[in-house]
């Protein structure tokens, strides 16, 4: 029949262009943000031979129908409702909660510090009294390009808040909600491009930085009178480090400041922030198993001991991976970066579990696992929701396959649920810990995955997140947490980082023209998702000395400096075959294993 030899010239055809591109631009997934790949890593072949499963989807696969086309105009409409969804909860907590932290939106009341109750950590860790819900939300109003709100909010902020406050806060929240957002909003300000609208403030004089200063000299007792380098977790904004405090403190918040701090020490030309987080980190650094390369999840600061050997890649331990990364992306440091190929070869070695490859071959999905950091042993079957974060930071690693395999487990456990419970037992195939206080974690790796692959895939796994979050947390006065996934009972919280990340990141994934897509710059995001550009006054430092560097790195970092390549740079999609873009980027046979997998079917 002539239709047959049609589809078969055409299917050769394809093919012959997929090895011409392979040919012509060697990896198009490898270093998709211009960082060097480790060959320790194992890693797909560039241009291995096709899957015809990727190419062509059966008439009946359900999965491809569903996923393999978003129009324009529903793209459109997603955006819109992303962006109602942070003005509902903006509104509320400036109509109801401020100047307070936090918005409880089923009483449409606020929340500050728990004074009565000051080993409830779970509130006064972070909230500090210092209207935290209103800063941490200010870079949104940016990026949605609400310029008048986001002048009245700037101002008001100056006006209004101070931090010689007698409240105890954890370092890291404070650092990243707070330092981070002060700092974003001042390089908005200042920023020269005005890429998102007029955000310029008039008789502006650097008063948020000059606050980020404040707060971060505020933060620095933390450093002192530690035998390792490490801070204390938590100070007293007004006194210092309690008389009590805990030598403990998790990895991820000893370790997790250096982007902040350095930001900071950048802009003002003083080492002495970047300098104290980059000693804890390299403190931390030292501590890894001999055996294994891992970390631990707890350190005693004076001691150097372990005291929670668990290893893995949610609580405890995400931002650090994270930001060697990032920090080595914005400041070219290079130690940064071998430090972050060191870590990731030692979590594929120790602990990854599953078929090798993401798309390929038989047996059980890729899986991360908690293992015990001196053997590489399980410790447990659960992982947690903070964990989502994970496949963003392998898109920004170039490693995109893995990326989409363990991005798709997350997917479908919140198919089943409408939310990520906060601990999900593989094994039990069901909650250990069920409430869900509106993480932005999935959505951020969703809107990473789809900047790399452009796969309309991820529109609709936005689109689902969006919905359930509609249907399940909308309350009177704004989004509440979910005690529970499964009853969907609710808890009258509303934290600030669903409106400075939640909502941003959901926002941004369906805002093709936005300013951070399509304005010439490149940005990276923090660990709380505030926006910042690459700008050669992060990447130039003042003091070369303290951080020495032989000639040879100094060459290597002169290059990484005159051509910084990011993750959001959508020219590198441009590598992306069609039948990636345009079929599911995880074959139906093993979507449907991970739905089987976590019981959605």
């Amino acid at each position: 029949m002539p239709w047959r030899s049609v589809v078969l010239a055409l299917l050769l055809l394809r093919l012959g262009l997929h090895w011409l591109l392979c040919l012509g631009i060697g990896q198009w997934w490898g270093a998709w943000a211009g960082l060097p790949i480790s060959p320790a890593v194992p890693r797909l072949p560039s241009c291995s031979p096709p899957s015809y499963g990727r190419y062509l989807l059966p008439h009946g696969d359900e999965y491809g129908r569903r996923y393999s086309t978003f129009p324009p105009g529903l793209r459109h409409r997603m955006r819109e409702q992303a962006r109602g969804m942070f003005s509902f909860g903006y509104d509320n907590y400036m109509r109801h909660g401020f100047p307070q932290d936090e918005l409880n939106p089923v009483l449409c009341g606020g929340r500050g510090p728990d004074t009565e109750n000051p080993s409830n950590l779970n509130i006064n860790d972070v909230l500090g009294n210092y209207s935290l819900t209103l800063i941490d939300a200010l870079d949104t109003l940016a990026v949605m390009g609400n310029s008048s709100e986001f002048q009245k909010a700037v101002k008001l902020v100056i006006e209004t808040v101070s931090f010689d406050k007698d409240s105890t806060v954890q370092v890291f929240e404070a650092t990243i909600r707070i330092l981070g957002s002060l700092l974003s909003a001042h390089i908005i300000i200042t920023d020269a491009k005005q890429p998102f609208g007029d955000m310029t403030i008039k008789d502006y004089d650097d008063e948020l930085l000059h606050m980020a200063h404040d707060l971060a000299v505020r933060l620095l007792p933390a450093f002192e009178n530690t035998k390792t380098g490490m801070p204390y977790p938590r100070v007293n904004l007004k006194t210092g480090v309690p008389a009590d405090s805990n030598n403990e403190t998790c990895t991820a918040g000893a370790g997790s400041l250096l982007v902040e701090f350095g930001i900071l020490s950048r802009l003002l030309g003083d080492s002495t922030f970047e300098w104290v987080a980059r000693r804890a980190v390299r403190a931390l650094w030292s501590l890894r198993s001999n055996d294994t390369g891992l970390l631990g999840n707890v350190v005693n600061i004076q001691t150097g001991h372990w005291v929670g050997k668990q290893s893995g890649l949610g609580a405890g331990l995400d931002s650090f991976y994270e930001y060697l990364l990032k920090s080595y992306i914005l400041f070219g440091e290079k130690e940064d970066l071998e430090m972050f190929n060191d870590a990731y070869r030692s979590i594929q070695s120790h602990m990854r579990r599953g078929r090798e490859y993401c798309n390929e071959g038989e047996g059980d999905p890729p899986l991360y696992v908690n293992v015990n950091m001196f053997s590489g042993q399980l410790m447990n079957t659960w992982i947690d929701s903070l964990q989502a974060f994970f496949p963003g930071l392998q898109v920004l690693k170039g490693d995109i396959e893995d990326a989409i395999c363990l991005h798709a487990f997350y997917y479908a456990i919140w198919k089943r649920y409408g939310a990520l419970p906060e601990r999900y037992n593989w094994q039990l195939q069901a909650p250990d810990v069920a409430f869900y206080p509106l993480r932005p974690e999935l959505v951020e790796s969703t809107y990473l995955l789809y900047q790399a692959t452009k796969n309309p895939f991820y529109l609709h796994v936005g689109m689902d997140i969006l919905q359930s979050l509609e249907n399940h947390t909308k309350v009177k006065c704004g989004y509440a947490t979910l005690h529970h996934v499964i009853d969907k009972s609710i808890e009258d919280r509303m934290e600030s980082f669903f409106l400075s990340e939640t909502c941003k990141y959901l926002y941004l994934l369906f805002d093709e023209e936005n300013p951070v897509h399509k304005s010439g710059n490149k940005y990276i995001f923090t660990t709380e998702g505030h926006i910042v550009p690459l700008d050669k006054r992060l990447r130039d430092s003042l003091w070369q000395d303290i951080f020495p560097e032989d000639e040879e790195e100094e060459e290597s970092i002169a290059n990484i400096r005159q051509n910084p390549r990011v993750a959001n740079s959508s020219s590198n999609c441009n590598r992306v075959p069609d039948e990636r873009r345009y079929s599911l980027p995880l074959k139906s046979i093993y979507m449907r294993q991970l739905d089987q997998m976590v019981g959605v079917i």
